[in-house]
């Protein structure tokens, strides 16, 4: 099936049409404004209705929106850098953003955006780089830990990040805009030095009926340069460019949203993201004249140019005790090369080849239909999602300098899934689920789920829920269809892979103590276990000459045991938890390996304390990361290879947030300090070369201790 633009265009009109259609046979009834704002308090993730996380089956954590404006956080990689579990890791050979939760990476973590999957270089909806991912238009983050495969389909192995966005507001008009000036560690100037972001946003309700939002972000990021000169440095002595990749961001977004009635509603989201990464070669061309002993130096330097359109249609709505809720969604992703020769004395590009790398464009529709069959105890819910998702690469981003050959890949999936849910009791309640997928490169998957929520003790202030579910992931485009052979290299990816198989299972046991209107406390401990099968590992598929090749081969374990608490008294809240992750990889492609687990330590503190004379709050995040282990190969003296056990020292992140606001509001000020304890890289161990670089010594974190301002002027009416 190709994904042409005729093609796409019937989709939309027939969807339309069945969303106008659905329209005619609801009744209109008048919008009841203080139920949407309600929806503050409920989640989506994973339930079969709205509800309240306190009765949601699932484990949710939600970051509100209060909370997204207390640590100026402009996107998600600055949000989620101080949540426990979640690790933040930055690429500055790329400009990117990875995490990793329970100690896998981004690609076994599925990123949602209003329930539909984010397109970006990795996949669809896993791999995600988080600093591509903006917040102004956020609502709130749901996330939920453990495999989520039946729900959200493959890749969900480690858990879901669901951003819901802003659907709605209670004044006619609002219009939010924000100025937000950092440091990048010591470094500032205007415009040539630190992190400059501009955004303005406006919504409306035209009538009780349609409502509209616009908003444009601008992120500029002028690098991190360290001992390092900038663009213009002209002496060829390796220190030229810049330590951590200079960027800028443009973010464009557009919402219409139509609500007829209560049972009826519609609405269209349109995003744009341009992400222009620049990247100076360190070495220089003196680039001499003999005649005229003069010098004009040249380097040879390239522009990583991003570019995401996305379009989403949602309709939701009613017929009789049916609930419907239909998504579509067109995205499409393009990244190119600018290679040019740089004149440096004058500011100039010549010869200047620009070249597309990177194509995906994918087609996304999910539907569900809730409130089959259901009576006081028992609900229902069946739905379907598809994929169509097609690419043309040659390769990683990593490899894109070289001359590789370009190769096109097709991915569908069709899959068609039910879940129910059974309350026993208003004690006990269970949620089974099963889903089935077809797809044009693999046999069919099947994944199931279980989860339950049972209320301890007399008063019922224990919360017990346990989640079993399995989810698949699978191979990536780069596993897939990568070809990179040249006289120095040979690696090859492999199209009869097959997805990696995941289960795990979380407990969780909560409870709550109010010993007053003022005074409250509620502590939480979870227990976990992930385990991987026929997980993707490139290994070495021929010796001499040396060539590389993806396969399934390994396994991968982990094992979890976390606290989290959160207390409230009077103006103070607070938040604290401590994790011990231990990970255990089988390598079967290597002689000797060793499947021991390996712990490490994680602990988080967050403290807000409102001062209301003031109209201010001071918040305080801190995360301790403890030293990891893992088994890496060496070379002994001899030559042979051997497992040692790597390691990665730890450390500490410490930020800390004031925020006033003048002018009944309307203006509210953000002065913030991130990375207190100044930390850059730590030494490591723990890292394995790849097929093109040895093992590094040093893994880069952040760019050192830096200040913010950040000033928001709001005007609702």
């Amino acid at each position: 099936m190709s994904l042409n633009k005729n093609n796409l265009t019937l989709y939309f009109l027939v969807f339309f049409n069945i969303g106008a259609l659905i329209s005619q046979n609801s009744n209109t009834k008048k919008k009841d404004t203080t139920e949407i704002q309600k929806l503050d308090e409920v989640v989506l993730t994973g339930q079969i209705n709205p509800q309240s996380v306190d009765k949601s089956v699932f484990e949710v954590k939600v970051i509100g929106r209060r909370e997204i404006e207390q640590r100026a956080g402009v996107n998600l990689a600055d949000l989620l850098n101080q949540t426990l579990n979640l690790n933040v890791i930055p690429d500055v050979g790329n400009g990117r953003s990875g995490l990793s939760l329970f100690g896998l990476d981004g690609q076994y973590l599925k990123v949602l955006v209003d329930n539909v999957p984010l397109i970006n270089e990795g996949g669809f909806g896993n791999g995600a780089d988080l600093s591509l991912i903006n917040l102004d238009d956020v609502e709130r983050v749901e996330i939920v830990e453990g495999a989520m495969g039946v729900q959200y389909g493959n890749n969900a192995v480690s858990g879901v990040i669901n951003i819901i966005t802003k659907k709605s507001s209670r004044y006619e008009t609002e219009v939010s805009v924000y100025l937000q000036e950092e440091t990048v560690g010591s470094e500032f100037e205007f415009f040539d030095r630190g992190r400059h972001i501009q955004s303005v946003s406006a919504n409306h309700n035209f009538s009780d009926k349609f409502f509209t939002r616009i908003g444009f972000l601008r992120n500029e990021f002028a690098g991190f340069f360290d001992e390092r000169l900038g663009e213009n440095h002209d002496i060829d002595d390796g220190l030229r460019g810049h330590e951590w990749l200079p960027k800028t961001q443009l973010n464009p977004n557009l919402l219409v949203k139509f609500t007829e009635s209560e049972n009826f509603s519609i609405h269209y989201r349109l995003d744009y993201f341009q992400d222009l990464i620049r990247r100076n070669n360190r070495r220089v061309n003196e680039n001499i004249n003999p005649s005229t002993d003069t010098r004009n130096p040249l380097a040879q330097d390239n522009e990583l140019i991003a570019n995401r359109l996305t379009h989403n249609i949602n309709a939701i709505g009613k017929i009789d005790q049916l609930d419907y809720n239909l998504s579509v969604s067109y995205q499409s992703q393009r990244n190119d090369i600018e290679n040019y020769t740089y004149v440096i004395r004058e500011n100039e590009r010549r010869n200047i080849q620009r070249e597309e790398y990177l194509s995906r464009d994918a087609f996304f529709t999910r539907a569900t239909l809730t409130n089959l069959f259901r009576t006081d105890k028992f609900n229902i819910q069946t739905g379907y999602e598809m994929i169509f998702e097609e690419g043309i690469g040659n390769g990683q981003a990593i490899l894109i300098d070289s001359d590789t050959e370009r190769v096109e890949g097709q991915l569908y999936n069709y899959d068609p899934f039910i879940s129910m849910e059974y309350d026993f009791s208003e004690r006990f309640s269970i949620k089974p689920g099963a889903r089935a997928a077809f797809t044009n490169l693999f046999g069919p998957q099947f994944v199931l789920s279980l989860s339950s929520r049972f209320l301890l003790g007399e008063n019922k202030n224990y919360e017990l829920r346990t989640v079993v579910g399995s989810a698949n992931k699978t191979p990536t485009y780069d596993e897939l269809f990568t070809f990179f052979v040249d006289s120095n290299h040979d690696v090859q990816g492999n199209p009869n892979l097959n997805p990696e198989i995941g289960y795990s299972i979380f407990a969780h046991l909560k409870r709550k103590f109010n010993f007053n209107d003022n005074f409250n406390f509620s502590s939480k401990i979870s227990a976990s276990y992930i385990n991987l099968d026929d997980k993707i590992e490139l290994i070495i598929s021929n010796p001499a000459p040396l060539a590389f090749r993806f396969t399934n081969i390994d396994e991968y374990q982990s094992l979890s045991f976390f606290i989290e608490n959160e207390l409230r008294y009077k103006r103070l809240t607070s938040g604290f938890g401590v994790s011990v992750v231990g990970i255990s990889q089988i390598l079967n492609a290597e002689q000797d390996a060793n499947d021991d687990f390996l712990f490490n330590l994680n602990a988080n503190l967050n403290l807000n304390y409102s001062i209301p004379k003031w109209d201010s709050n001071v918040t305080l995040y801190l995360k301790h990361t403890g030293q990891i282990q893992q088994f890496v190969q060496r070379n002994n003296d001899e030559g042979e290879l051997t497992f040692e056990r790597g390691t990665q020292d730890a450390f500490t992140f410490l930020d800390f947030n004031i925020q006033k606001s003048f002018l009944n509001r309307q203006l509210v000020a953000t002065l913030g300090a991130r990375n207190l304890l100044n930390i850059t890289t730590v030494n490591t161990t723990a890292i394995a070369g790849g097929a093109h670089s040895d093992a590094p010594t040093a893994q880069p974190l952040a760019y050192g201790r830096s200040f913010l301002l950040r000033l928001n002027y709001n005007f609702n009416q």
